[in-house]
């Protein structure tokens, strides 16, 4: 593989600048050599030359310096078998026998097989917080987004080596909820929502009990009313509580397993409240963190203040208000505890969290640090940015809110926020509107549908069905995450449907023509083989992409991007769209041509099968 060659020309190079005096270079960057058809490495001995030149006061030019040493390094790296260099201009290019390290490459994937790309295990675990929608209340793009992104991260994670725990966390007790029961029990008492439906169902209840506000502002007291009765833990508004949370628990449970997604911890609201409460009165105000302006004013944490920070930077945010009652952040600090405390060993806790709240996770992980908690350096933010749907898919809805923002003292106002944070992706789009997921998922199978039935007629209509569903999800899926994070999406239903440009069902019909060509040759991939003819440059290209595969996936744990992987993907579609055009498979000139290149193609198969499930997406055999 390119990783060992890599490896074995830094020792060597190594080798020869210690031998003759050469300070090394601080960072080892290599890079792929120009032109097409090669595959190999270039390594840049301008750097090596500049530091030889200053430690030695030699009187020599850098790029001549550079090039006498790319020269004298060419027979060095030459005794890796099946490498040729050349010393070209200050670099020196090494390119791989492509007979060799192909045969090499698409035996290692086919040996390896789903484990091709992953790296071994690392004995280190991490959690993901992800999801985290609201109870009583619509499961929005914000949140669609949020899960495909988690998910993706999550897989990529475990690649690398990670031990992941998928954690979720509810949102199940606010005015919300208060608001939804006494539209249930004032208007729908005894019902229950279809077995198919329950999220949309329960959504359209929050939907109905906003309007009913807005347009009668004499239920508010009724409202106010059931809101004490809650606070007083009365046991017939708890049960119900407890029965109606379940409904939009099954119906998240319902899109998680159409999204081919699970958790491992789930983290409730409700259970944080009341520790919330007893860390700001017990920890917060006596360390002095926090300043209690109650009954005027609510606790606040002065953050700039407390740092010595003169420019507004994590500002004053409140953490309990004047009546006593909690706020998100109450709640978010001892959940960041608790998972601690039960996964002690965590080396990073990430929260794929709206970027919106930015600063507000700021002002969580920096008061953490201030409590003296060391773990705080391992909380960790992914933000994402919001997606923009079709406007026939979105439903306009007006929130009623009886929630004041508190006011934070006057002493406290220059570095204050303008408002009290709000809760991360929960309540992303409440006010500005619910995408409606099951029109979306729905549009999406009919498109999808319609595009099966138009290129494969002879299916049977249950695979059609099926296949049409794995196409749905891809593409929504693949929209996704084939931006940056922290980029704004613009859904597009001909971009995300596209069989040629940078789209899921692009890849998933790579996928698909590999496994037809590999039926066409008898279903039997042949034995090991090296290839005699010179390899064609669209096959050393192929090759190049399967074998970096293992680096991207890498990378994209590293940086938390499955645009890594997408981008691999589609490179690696293309790659193989440009050798099908270019070089014969079943009808090659020889059997060892054939074998080897049908070896290739199972080979790409399974890489593209792996990137795909890296990013959730089902690799299909037929379409």
């Amino acid at each position: 593989m390119l990783d060992q060659v890599q490896r074995a020309v830094q020792e060597r190079l190594q080798a020869y600048f210690r031998e003759h005096g050469i300070p090394e270079p601080k960072t080892w960057r290599f890079s792929r050599p120009p032109g097409e058809g090669h595959w190999g490495l270039s390594f840049a001995l301008f750097p090596v030359a500049a530091a030889e030149v200053r430690a030695k006061g030699l009187d020599v030019p850098v790029p001549q310096r550079a090039q006498a040493l790319a020269e004298a390094l060419r027979p060095v790296v030459e005794t890796i078998p099946g490498v040729r260099a050349e010393a070209v201009r200050g670099y020196l290019n090494m390119y791989l026998d492509p007979r060799i390290y192909g045969r090499q490459v698409v035996d290692t994937i086919l040996e390896q097989g789903p484990a091709y790309g992953r790296a071994p295990r690392r004995g280190q675990r991490l959690m993901v917080e992800f999801s985290q929608p609201n109870t009583h209340k619509a499961f929005h793009v914000g949140h669609l987004r949020n899960v495909i992104l988690g998910e993706a991260v999550c897989r990529i994670l475990d690649a690398a080596g990670y031990d992941v725990v998928r954690a979720n966390y509810l949102g199940d007790i606010g005015w919300h909820v208060i608001k939804w029961l006494w539209n249930y029990l004032k208007f729908h008492r005894g019902e229950e929502p279809p077995e198919d439906y329950k999220t949309r169902w329960v959504s359209d209840l929050y939907v109905e009990a906003n309007r009913r506000l807005k347009e009668h502002p004499e239920y508010e007291p009724e409202v106010r009313a059931l809101f004490k009765r809650w606070e007083a833990r009365d046991p017939e508004l708890v049960a119900l509580w407890e029965k109606t949370r379940q409904w939009s628990i099954e119906g998240f449970e319902q899109i998680y397993r159409l999204l081919d997604v699970h958790f491992d911890r789930v983290y409730y609201e409700s259970e944080m409240e009341e520790p919330g409460k007893a860390l700001v009165e017990e920890k917060l105000i006596p360390m002095g963190i926090a300043r209690d302006y109650r009954p005027e004013g609510p606790v606040v944490v002065p953050l700039d203040e407390l740092l010595g920070l003169e420019k507004p930077t994590y500002r004053t945010y409140v953490v309990l208000r004047s009546d006593g009652t909690s706020l998100y952040a109450t709640k978010d600090l001892p959940l960041a505890i608790k998972k601690f405390e039960e996964y002690p060993d965590l080396v990073k806790s990430i929260y794929v969290i709206d970027v919106r709240q930015s600063l507000y996770m700021k002002q969580i992980f920096k008061t953490l640090e201030l409590m003296g908690y060391e773990w705080a350096d391992r909380l960790y933010h992914l933000a994402y940015e919001l997606v923009l749907l079709p406007t026939n898919l979105v439903q306009v809805t007006e929130e009623v809110d009886f929630e004041t923002d508190e006011t934070i003292p006057e002493a406290q106002a220059e570095t204050s926020t303008e408002e009290t944070p709000k809760p991360k992706a929960k309540a992303a789009s409440s006010r500005e509107g619910a995408v409606l997921l099951d029109k979306l998922f729905t549009e999406a199978h009919r498109r999808a549908r319609a595009i099966v039935d138009e290129k494969n007629p002879s299916l049977p209509d249950e695979t059609k069905d099926q296949v049409a569903w794995h196409v749905a999800l891809g593409a929504l899926k693949y929209t996704m995450l084939a931006r940056e994070n922290t980029r704004t999406v613009t859904f597009d239903w001909k971009k995300a449907l596209d069989f040629k440009g940078n789209a899921a069902p692009t890849i998933q019909y790579a996928h698909v023509r590999c496994a037809s060509l590999l039926r066409r040759a008898g279903g039997r991939v042949p034995d090991p083989v090296t290839p005699t003819h010179e390899l064609h440059p669209a096959e050393i290209h192929l090759i190049s992409e399967l074998a970096a595969f293992p680096k991207v996936v890498k990378r994209a744990a590293e940086e938390y991007k499955p645009l890594h992987i997408t981008n691999a993907a589609f490179r690696l579609a293309q790659a193989l769209n440009d050798f099908y055009d270019r070089c014969p498979v079943l009808n090659a000139e020889d059997e060892t041509t054939r074998a080897f290149r049908l070896r290739l193609v199972a080979a790409t198969k399974q890489t593209l099968a792996n990137a795909l499930n890296l990013l959730g997406i089902v690799a299909p055999e037929v379409m």
